[in-house]
C-alpha cells in the first residue's frame, strides 16, 4: 500500500489548526524573576510599577547657589541684588535642595563680591530643581506587560527602585538530529558522510527569536533510540524539534516516535519545500510541549521554522511576529510550479530600469547557499502552475528595500573574478551591494536586453569570424542601448585529475572519457561545440555531454571527486581543486552593460575596482588571467 501523509492542509489552515490545538491544550508562556540589571531584551510578564519616586528627593539640577527665590525679586541688569553669605548656600548638581530654599541659580549667573554675591536677574520658585517624582512617581507604571525591556527601561526601573522583574522565560528548544549518516562538521568528510549543520542553522534562528537552543547528540535510525531521545528532550525543554525522518522513507520514524510520546495534530502541509512536516504535542505535568518533525533538507527546515514554528514560539515568548514585507517584482525567467503546493522560491533582487527584478535561484531543498544569496522569496500560490518570464510575482523581502534599490545586478557567464571584485568593493565601501547570478553568456545578453540586469559577463565565440561577443550582441541586440567593455583574457582548457593518469591530451580524447559539461547557452558550452566540430567529433558520442553544471568550480569539483574524468573550464578553477590543466585556447571575457546603468553608483565602483591594482594582484595569484585594458569600451 502506498504511503500517504495524514493530512495536506494549506499553510494558513495548518498554522491556524496547530495554534488553536496548542491554545486549547493550555500552552502559555512560563515566567521567572530576574535581577533588573540582567533583564535587557527580556519580555515583561506583567506590568512593572515604580516602588519609589525618581528623584526621591528634591535635587539641585545645577552647580550654583540655593536660596529662596523671593530674595531675588526686582533684580535686573541695571539694578542687581546683593545677597549676604548667610542668605544662600553653595551646591553642586545632584545635591539635596537645602531646607528653606526653593530654587538654584546656576554658577554662571552668580557674581562674587566682598559683600556676598550679586545677581543680575530674578529667580523663580523651583528653578533648576528636580522635584520629587519629576521623572517617575512611586506607583507609576514604568513598563507594561509583554514589552521588551530596553537599556533605557533598565535605567528607569532601577531609578524607580525596581531591583527584580518578572519576565517570560526564554523557551528552551531541544533539537534532535537523526540519521546514521550524519557526522560532525569536518573539512575532510568521507563519501556518504553528511555534515550535520542543520542544528547550527536552527540554533541561530532560535537565538534571534529570543529562545535558548539545546542540541542533542545525533540519534540513530531506529525507533527506540529516537523515542528515548525525545523523552530526554521533553524532560528538559519547552519545545522539541526532531530533525529528519518525517517523510516516507524506510528510515523515517519521526511520526511513530511522536505518536508514542504524545499526539500528532497534523502530518503534511501543502508547501514546497517542507511538505512532510509533523506538528504534534505532549504534556509534562501541566505544561504543554509542542513536538515538531522537520524535513531533513536545510531549506525545508528553515522555511518550516519561519512559517509554522515562529508563531508558536511567539506565543511562548510573548513576542510579536512581525508581518513580512512584500514587493511586486518582474521574474527574469519562466517558473513552473506544481498545482498541489504553495511554493517558496529563493531569488536575488535588484532595481533595473525603474522596476524590481527577481532572478530565481536554485530551487533544491538541500541548497542552503541559496538562502545566503537570496534577497527575497517568491511565493507561488497553491493551484498556480507558475509564471512566464516578465510576469509580475509577489516576493517576500529578506533584505531592506533600500539596499535592494541600491544593488548592482550582474548576470551571465560565471567567473570567480566577479566574486573578487565584489569582495574588494565591500572592503572599500561597506555600503556596496551586488547581486550576481550565473545563467551563461547567452542568458546574460538576454537579461541585459530585457532590462533585467545592469551588466553581464560574456565570452561567446563566433565560429565564422573568430571574434568574441560582438556578433552575438549585434544579432540579439540590434537596437543598441548597450556597451561592451573589456575585462580579461583567460585560459580555457581541460581540467583533469592530478597526474593525468588517463593520459588525456586534448579534445580528441573526450569520446573515451566521462565528461562533465556546462549549461546550454554558456560560453564554455558554445566553445566546446566549436572545438568538437573542429575535431570532427559528434557530441552524441561523448558520455556526460548532457551532464550540466553552472559554474567552472562546480565542473572542477566533479572532476576532483572522481565522478568525471574531464571538464572544460578555466585555469583558476583547476588550481582551486589542485587539478592538472591542459590548455586549449585563450578567450576574451568581457562585460555587457546596459547604457542607462553606466551612471549607477555601484557600477562606477565596480569599474573602479575592475581597473585596480588590488584586483590585478588577486588575478595573478589565481592564475590563467591576462588583464586586457579592463573597462575600455569595445566598438560595436
Amino acid at each position: 500500500m502506498a504511503f500517504t501523509y495524514l493530512s495536506n492542509y494549506p499553510l494558513e489552515e495548518a498554522r491556524e489548526i496547530f495554534l488553536k490545538a496548542l491554545d486549547q491544550a493550555g500552552l502559555k508562556p512560563r515566567v521567572e524573576r530576574v535581577p533588573t540589571s540582567e533583564a535587557n531584551g527580556r519580555i515583561t510578564a506583567e506590568a512593572v510599577y515604580a516602588r519609589i519616586c525618581a528623584p526621591h528627593y528634591n535635587a539641585c539640577a545645577m552647580d550654583g547657589i540655593a536660596l529662596e527665590a523671593s530674595l531675588t525679586y526686582g533684580a535686573s541688569e541695571t539694578r542687581p541684588v546683593t545677597l549676604p553669605e548667610n542668605s544662600f548656600k553653595w551646591v553642586n548638581t545632584g545635591d539635596p535642595l537645602p531646607e528653606d530654599c526653593d530654587c538654584v541659580v546656576m554658577v554662571e549667573d552668580v557674581i562674587e563680591t566682598d559683600q556676598g554675591v550679586q545677581l543680575f536677574g530674578a529667580a523663580t520658585p523651583w528653578q533648576n530643581v528636580r522635584q520629587i517624582g519629576e521623572d517617575i512617581a512611586a506607583g507609576d507604571m514604568v513598563v507594561p506587560s509583554f514589552t521588551e525591556i530596553s537599556p533605557a527601561a533598565l535605567g528607569a526601573l532601577l531609578a524607580a527602585g525596581v531591583l527584580e522583574v518578572t519576565v517570560i522565560r526564554r523557551p528552551v528548544v531541544g533539537i534532535i538530529p537523526t540519521g546514521n549518516e550524519l557526522v560532525a562538521p569536518s573539512s575532510n568528510p568521507n563519501p556518504g558522510d553528511i555534515i550535520e549543520f542543520n542544528s547550527t542553522i536552527f540554533s541561530g534562528m532560535l537565538q534571534d527569536w529570543g529562545c535558548e537552543a539545546k542540541v542533542y547528540p545525533v540519534a540513530s535510525d531506529n525507533p527506540e533510540a529516537i523515542i528515548n531521545c525525545l523523552k530526554s528532550a521533553i524532560a528538559e525543554c519547552d519545545l522539541v524539534l526532531l530533525n529528519a525522518g518525517s517523510s516516507a522513507g524506510q528510515k523515517d520514524f519521526s511520526i511513530e516516535a511522536i505518536q508514542t510520546v504524545g499526539s500528532v495534530v497534523l502530518h503534511g502541509v501543502a508547501i514546497k519545500p517542507g511538505k512532510p512536516t509533523i506538528l504534534g504535542m505532549t504534556r509534562k505535568g501541566e505544561q504543554v510541549i509542542p513536538l515538531i518533525g522537520l524535513p531533513g533538507y536545510p531549506v525545508s527546515g528553515i522555511l518550516v521554522l519561519e512559517q509554522l514554528i515562529k508563531p508558536v514560539l511567539a506565543l511562548m515568548s510573548g513576542r510579536q511576529v512581525e508581518a513580512p514585507e512584500f514587493v511586486e517584482a518582474t521574474v527574469s525567467r519562466r517558473l513552473v510550479s506544481s498545482l498541489k503546493y504553495l511554493e517558496f522560491i529563493r531569488a536575488r533582487l535588484g532595481k533595473v530600469g525603474g522596476r524590481i527584478v527577481a532572478v530565481p535561484l536554485n530551487r533544491g531543498a538541500g541548497v542552503v547557499s541559496s538562502f545566503v544569496k537570496a534577497d527575497g522569496i517568491i511565493h507561488v500560490p497553491q493551484n498556480v502552475e507558475g509564471y512566464e518570464a516578465g510576469e509580475k510575482v509577489r516576493v517576500e523581502l529578506l533584505r531592506p528595500m533600500k539596499e535592494i534599490e541600491q544593488t548592482l545586478v550582474i548576470t551571465g557567464s560565471h567567473d570567480p573574478l566577479i566574486d573578487e571584485v565584489i569582495d574588494i568593493m565591500r572592503r572599500t565601501w561597506p555600503d556596496s551591494f551586488v547581486a550576481s547570478s550565473h545563467v551563461g553568456s547567452m542568458g546574460g545578453i538576454m537579461a541585459v536586453k530585457r532590462g533585467e540586469a545592469h551588466l553581464g559577463g560574456v565570452h561567446l565565440l563566433d565560429e565564422a569570424s573568430g571574434e568574441y561577443n560582438l556578433a552575438y550582441i549585434r544579432k540579439y541586440i540590434p537596437e543598441g542601448g548597450v556597451q561592451l567593455v573589456r575585462c580579461v583574457q583567460r585560459s580555457q582548457g581541460l581540467m583533469v585529475v592530478k597526474g593525468n593518469p588517463l593520459g588525456i591530451k586534448g579534445i580528441e580524447d573526450l569520446p573515451r572519457l566521462r565528461y562533465v559539461n556546462r549549461q546550454k547557452g554558456s560560453g564554455t558550452r558554445i566553445l566546446l561545440d566549436y572545438l568538437l566540430k573542429q575535431a570532427g567529433l559528434n557530441s552524441e558520442g561523448i558520455k556526460g555531454y548532457e551532464r550540466e553544471e553552472i559554474t567552472h568550480t562546480a565542473v572542477a569539483a566533479a572532476v576532483a571527486a572522481g565522478s568525471a574524468d574531464a571538464g572544460l573550464g578555466i585555469l583558476a578553477a583547476a588550481r582551486i581543486y589542485d587539478l592538472d590543466f591542459i590548455p586549449i585556447c585563450e578567450e576574451e571575457y568581457d562585460f555587457l552593460i546596459a547604457a542607462e546603468s553606466q551612471d549607477h553608483p555601484q557600477f562606477q565602483r565596480f569599474m573602479q575596482i575592475l581597473q585596480s591594482e588590488e584586483l590585478a594582484r588577486r588575478l595573478e595569484a589565481m592564475g590563467g588571467y591576462k588583464l586586457d585594458r579592463p573597462g575600455e569600451p569595445i566598438e560595436l
